[in-house]
């Protein structure tokens, strides 16, 4: 009975991780993928290897975290109860990736391990509501910091990189020999080159970074349970990972890279930039972190800060330009140099606000990043609330 357990646990963390990987691809490589510098085939590819290399060097950090200091009472995380726990986790996942929004793998988990704690008295209240605070919190400063960086200061960073996307493929190959030789599109420029090597090189950190917060998702509870080693839970989880990068993160890449903003390739610098700083930084000091809604919050805010930008800091200050803000004010960030999008400068073809900002994919990726984590929260409570005196 035990072995038959067992593997039903092995399958569901496997679907975890599958739609860990459904969920996290999107925001790692949605940028890069919006601005045509990499196939979702490629993006993919890159999410499974570098999840892996995070997952099996910091992410052991996380696994402690969620498996052993969020429920305090021994004997709490057995085969059984990990099991429904990972049941939650895996359904409530599934259901925002069907429908294309990449909900926080971080914050399902979390909820769905709490709701085992609350439904034990096992939970670690200072625990659970540092993580909680920080969730709160990460999301605003993504929003605003690239908020403010679209408002004030894009313009000069796009002038800075000037890696704006051409026409036709940034690579071609030549297959007359034995090996593929790589050379330079028809209209891509060497700067365009670099800043595409920059993209996905920040969407790599992100994966990254996915696989030192998200990996414990998927395999916490079974550690937990003191019921299979790490090492080949990480490695079972990682390959999960893989196969729904390959598959259902499709989906939210199209979300996060074309719904959502209109992201060429200094936005989608801008955008890697600051949520993998976030989620690094929260990574450092042991928190779980919420990486899809940091990354997506901060698309939308530079969208935002993008579609209502006014003026720059320098003009404010010398009181040379008015900083009110208006959805519809998309000036010149100097006479002469009107950028009208986020990293396009065509003065005759200006973008409507809600082509850089799009409120009503905005208001479906919230609503549905808050009720994600709520069903599995939610579910796992009344299950073992339900289940208290048979499980223990």
């Amino acid at each position: 009975m035990v072995e038959i357990l067992l593997v039903v646990g092995l399958v569901v963390a496997a679907f975890v991780g599958y739609n860990i990987g459904g969920a996290t691809t999107g925001p790692a490589f949605g940028p890069a993928v919006g601005a045509g510098v990499i196939s979702k085939a490629g993006a993919a590819a890159l999410m499974s290897v570098f999840f892996f290399i995070g997952a099996g060097t910091l992410g052991r950090r996380v696994v402690d975290t969620l498996g052993e200091d969020l429920i305090t009472q021994p004997g709490v995380f057995t085969l059984e109860s990990s099991i429904v726990v990972l049941f939650f986790i895996g359904g409530a996942l599934f259901v925002g990736n069907y429908f294309g929004v990449p909900a926080s793998t971080s914050m399902t988990a979390v909820g769905a391990i709490a709701g085992l704690g609350v439904a034990t008295s096992s939970l670690d209240l200072a625990v659970m509501g540092s993580i909680a605070i920080w969730w709160l919190v990460a999301p605003i400063i993504g929003f605003w910091v690239s908020g403010v960086v679209g408002r004030y200061f894009y313009p000069r960073i796009n002038r800075w990189v000037a890696i704006d996307g051409t026409e036709g493929p940034l690579l071609e190959f030549d297959r007359s020999g034995l090996l593929p030789r790589p050379s330079l599109g028809p209209n891509t420029t060497r700067r365009e080159v670099v800043g595409a090597v920059v993209v996905v090189a920040i969407g790599c950190l992100m994966a990254f970074s996915s696989g030192t917060s998200n990996i414990a998702n998927a395999i916490a509870p079974l550690v937990g349970a003191g019921v299979v080693e790490m090492n080949p839970m990480i490695v079972l989880g990682s390959a999960a990972v893989a196969v729904g990068a390959f598959t259902i993160a499709r989906r939210t890449l199209d979300t996060l890279g074309n719904d959502i903003t209109d992201l060429p390739l200094t936005a989608a610098i801008v955008v890697a930039v600051v949520s993998s700083g976030i989620v690094i930084g929260l990574s450092a000091i042991g928190i779980p972190a919420s990486f899809v809604i940091i990354a997506t919050m901060s698309i939308v805010g530079l969208g935002w800060g993008r579609a209502t930008r006014t003026a720059t800091v320098s003009e404010g200050i010398r009181g040379e330009a008015e900083t009110n803000v208006a959805v519809s004010a998309l000036a010149a960030d100097e006479p002469g140099d009107e950028v009208v999008g986020i990293g396009e400068e065509d003065p005759d073809d200006i973008p409507a606000a809600t082509d850089l900002f799009d409120p009503t994919t905005t208001a479906r990726v919230v609503v549905l990043q808050n009720v994600v984590p709520l069903l599995s929260t939610i579910g796992a409570f009344v299950t073992f609330y339900l289940l208290f005196g048979f499980v223990w």
